[in-house]
């Protein structure tokens, strides 16, 4: 993708993979991108807290706000134009994105997910019910992926993925410190990745080319 990403980060809880994207950037390590809004759908969202601590524009918007889906999706794509938005990145935003969104920014968005797609993903497998699944499952490991959204829950191509072990008597509260880590790490590399032009999607297949 040529040019600087300009990129809209949703989330609806504290905020952490956008703290560690934001740091990436403030270190240099993403030189070809930008945090341009923040939206979140949840007024007391971590994310916004950040997003105004670090001065970016951010937005409150809810579907319980407007009378419809469709005014909400407007509202939604009318704040990602207005911003110059071209690149979305989901952390921890709990909500589906609707499809004229997904068409209007076909390949240009991407989510972390806690676990090791296709495994432990799709309606409801969120948060700690993921994390209590893999444990409940007695998966050896357990890891975090990032993938490009589609109109189906946890289901667009995968661009990265890192494993994590599942350890005798973890709960899904240490489980998830281990995989936090890692989205940590994996998501802001997407983005530098897509910010570098390095990622090619044809259908269902992806290419990246070499680091160096």
């Amino acid at each position: 993708m040529p040019g600087t990403l300009n990129i809209a980060v949703l989330a609806s809880g504290k905020g952490s993979n956008l703290k560690a994207l934001l740091d990436a950037v403030k270190a240099g390590k993403i030189r070809q991108a930008r945090v341009c809004i923040v939206i979140s759908n949840n007024p007391d969202a971590g994310a916004l807290q950040i997003a105004r601590a670090d001065g970016i524009p951010w937005l409150h918007l809810s579907r319980q706000q407007f009378e419809s889906d469709e005014a909400f999706n407007a509202a939604l794509l009318s704040a990602l134009t207005r911003h110059g938005v071209n690149f979305i990145a989901l952390a921890g935003y709990l909500k589906k994105i609707h499809p004229s969104i997904i068409r209007a920014y076909r390949n240009r968005i991407i989510n972390v997910h806690p676990a090791l797609l296709p495994a432990f993903g799709g309606p409801g497998m969120y948060g700690k019910f993921v994390h209590e699944a893999v444990i409940k499952s007695r998966a050896p490991v357990s890891g975090a992926t990032v993938h490009v959204v589609d109109e189906l829950y946890d289901h667009g191509v995968i661009i990265l993925q890192k494993s994590v072990p599942v350890t005798p008597g973890d709960t899904p509260e240490t489980l998830a410190a281990r995989v936090s880590a890692v989205e940590h790490e994996i998501y802001p590399e997407a983005i530098r990745l897509f910010a570098e032009g390095k990622v090619k999607i044809e259908e269902l297949h992806v290419e990246i080319e070499s680091h160096a």
